[in-house]
């Protein structure tokens, strides 16, 4: 390429979440914990979980097969998969390789990447590979395809209501709704043990509670600091001479392992606006009243809660317009580990028209434990006309709400008898799941059995509940002949003005 690509960022995004959920309300009447300890401490309204009819590459099987189907994509018009998970199913194996299965009809095999894994931060990890694969060298004018998925799960105990589950599909090239601004970012990575997985036969980690929270207060501080002195220098070299602030960003979506830490996080940005301006106003204004702090040490203040609830309140409109959307996914899903942060990205899309979205900049903070971090930002399209690529990419979210509400409630028993199925046979050969493949989705993918060889077999529920359920079944070694075939053609990528790309679709005999 003569120059780089115009405008690289997500052209489309697809979320899948479990079609069942507990609401936390009565788990906490359950575990027998003060009303209002998940509810209120956490922010958590319900939790969405997988039986043992669910794992990792039947939730990226779904998400991905829905956004190829949803875009009207050939799977040629793809050069690079990338997957970003910590729910680790085989030491050697990616889930990159699993997911290739749906490509084997079309004949595409020249397809670049593999998983990346570091707690929370992995799904970031692929996404930043798949940009900077379309502004390099390497790009051969395809598209990039970046799923993040992950299945969390806690022991009984404190951490259990944070769980959660779901994926989330991107699709990255040029032209996008919703550019990457180059040269933005800021990353901070240190090493810690405040989450791990030491376990390998657990699906349980290891969490010291109160040094996560110290380790993503801090990574946040530092990300803010460094993505702001790359900010000022950019604007100086274009002659602006301003400060940035929280004020620049139209949208701040975080990583969120339970939604009140994201509150007190879009607070933690506030109070770092505060101790950095030369001359703050504290008579009027989002800083008024906050005088007894501006001599405090930032990384004296993570746990220190009249800082806390000072710019809690301080920056309680900034959060109702700038942060509070995001939050609808992981409030009634919870926490999804590598998709949370894309989850609350898909959520502020979902609940605004292009009009609003239209020009803005979105805040992105990015935490895995261990620990990796970046703040970076994306602009959204000017373009927010009918029929513009952000007017699809907002109609094709618009029913998020509807499909959350569409989901089974079950009690809290129900939830901890599949908990315990999954704790005592995830790591089984020759095994057969007992899950009901009725309670799932139409067009979920589900695991059939496990082999004596640990090799796994997934069959999909048909898109269309009066059809057979059996609509298409991979195996780890085989991919069958029922998957939707797309039309051959040659992989493009179609132009700002391009129409959509007309795909035909077969199930085959079914």
């Amino acid at each position: 390429m003569a120059a780089w690509p115009k405008d690289v960022g997500i052209m489309a995004v697809e979320v899948y979440v479990p079609s069942q959920y507990v609401e936390q309300a009565e788990l906490e009447e359950f575990d027998g914990v003060g009303a209002g300890k998940y509810t209120v401490g956490l922010g958590q309204a319900r939790m969405g979980f997988c039986s043992d009819r669910e794992d990792i590459s039947s939730l990226c099987l779904t998400v991905v097969q829905r956004l190829m189907e949803h875009s009207g994509l050939s799977y040629q018009s793809v050069g690079r998969l990338e997957v970003g998970t910590e729910t680790i199913i085989d030491k050697s194996k990616s889930t990159k390789t699993v997911l290739m299965q749906l490509f084997e009809e079309s004949g595409n095999t020249d397809v670049d990447g593999v998983d990346t894994t570091n707690a929370c931060y992995g799904g970031t990890a692929a996404l930043f590979n798949a940009v900077n694969w379309v502004e390099s060298s390497s790009w051969d004018g395809r598209y990039a395809l970046v799923v993040a998925g992950d299945i969390a799960v806690y022991a009984t105990g404190g951490a259990r209501p944070t769980g959660g589950a779901g994926a989330v599909a991107m699709l990255v090239g040029p032209n996008a709704p919703l550019a990457f601004e180059r040269g933005l970012r800021g990353t901070h990575m240190r090493h810690a043990y405040d989450f791990y997985k030491p376990d390998m036969v657990s699906e349980y980690p290891v969490v010291d509670g109160k040094l996560s929270i110290q380790c993503y207060l801090s990574a946040l501080d530092r990300c803010y600091s460094i993505y702001r002195n790359k900010i000022h220098a950019q604007w100086q070299r274009e002659g602006l001479d301003k400060r940035c602030s929280l004020a620049d960003f139209g949208f701040m979506v975080f990583h969120s392992p339970y939604c009140k830490l994201v509150q007190k996080s879009l607070a933690r940005l506030m109070l770092n606006d505060f101790l950095c301006h030369p001359s703050p106003d504290t008579e009027s204004g989002p800083f008024s009243g906050l005088e007894a702090f501006r001599d405090v040490k930032i990384e004296d203040t993570y746990f220190d809660r009249d800082v806390e609830k000072a710019f809690m309140k301080a920056s309680s409109e900034a959060f109702e317009n700038k942060t509070k959307a995001s939050l609808l996914i992981s409030n009634q899903n919870g926490n999804m580990y590598t998709p949370s942060v894309y989850g609350c990205l898909a959520s502020v899309l979902a609940q605004h028209t292009p009009q609003q979205l239209a020009g803005q900049r979105i805040g992105v903070f990015s935490y895995g434990s261990g620990f990796a971090a970046t703040l970076y930002s994306i602009k959204v399209t000017q373009d927010a006309t009918p029929g513009s690529s952000l007017d699809k990419l907002v109609s094709s979210l618009c029913d998020l709400q509807a499909r959350l509400d569409s989901r089974k409630k079950v009690s809290p028993d129900v939830f901890a008898q599949n908990m315990k199925l999954r704790e005592e046979t995830h790591h089984l050969a020759n095994y057969i799941p007992q899950g009901s493949v009725e309670e799932l989705f139409p067009g979920t993918w589900y695991l059939t059995r496990v082999d004596e060889k640990h090799r796994r077999q997934y069959a999909r529920r048909s898109v269309s509940d009066d059809r057979p359920l059996e609509a298409g079944l991979l195996t780890s070694s085989n991919a069958a002949e029922h998957i939707p075939s797309p039309l051959k053609k040659m992989p493009r990528i179609p132009t700002a003005t391009a129409g959509p790309e007309v795909l035909v679709i077969s199930n085959g005999d079914h």
